[in-house]
């Protein structure tokens, strides 16, 4: 029998997003990343959602509505950010925008502008899509604020597809743990990487949206 292979620097990633399980800091780390991820952090809060479920399942609809009210929570404060801090003047973009274009996955000038055309048509859904599929969330929270969108129906379509979206996560994970734990063990360097593809597919669905 061969020597086993170390474990790569992405399996012992994984087997400390786990361990957040069984510490009482699990709840508190997934918040803080889905409340940043709803605003400036690059990555979905999805990955820690998982590890923390098929760690301890008896707490997956707790983990799953932790990640939304804080998602949601996120997303009002990416709302504030654009509607107070993203103009410097009347069609001037501030140093937070131009922070925002130079450091933030998904922000450049164009697209932001793009985004006001599809909110003056579909309002509910821009917002509703963005939350529940891999496009790039915070992009449309920061936009909502600073294109002055109805903050009632921001919150309303972040709240349903924030919720539907971890919520079915969660529960898929509750009813197949052991199945879903066991493909992810045998399986992990290659769901990785398609995490990582569906991630940039979203980005570039939206810079094909905003187009």
């Amino acid at each position: 029998m061969g020597a086993a292979k170390p474990p790569n620097l992405l399996k012992r990633l994984y087997d400390w997003l786990l361990s957040w399980a069984e510490t009482p800091y699990g709840g508190p780390v997934l918040f803080v990343w889905a409340f940043a991820e709803s605003s400036f952090f690059p990555l979905p809060p999805d990955a820690l959602l998982i590890a923390l479920v098929l760690g301890a399942r008896s707490k997956a609809l707790r983990f799953a509505g932790v990640t939304s009210i804080a998602s949601v929570m996120g997303g009002v404060a990416g709302y504030l950010i654009g509607h107070y801090l993203w103009w410097s003047g009347p069609g001037v973009f501030s140093g937070t925008a131009q922070f925002f274009f130079t450091h933030v996955p998904g922000f450049t000038p164009a697209q932001f502008a793009r985004v006001q055309e599809l909110y003056d048509a579909w309002d509910f859904a821009v917002v509703f899509s963005a939350g529940f599929t891999p496009i790039p969330y915070k992009v449309i929270t920061v936009s909502a604020g600073a294109f002055d969108i109805s903050f009632a129906v921001f919150v309303l379509a972040s709240a349903v597809s924030r919720s539907a979206r971890f919520f079915l996560v969660a529960g898929l994970l509750w009813k197949f743990g052991p199945t879903v734990k066991e493909i992810i063990d045998r399986h992990f360097n290659l769901l990785t990487v398609a995490f990582v593809v569906l991630l940039a597919v979203g980005f570039y669905i939206f810079r094909i949206w905003t187009n």
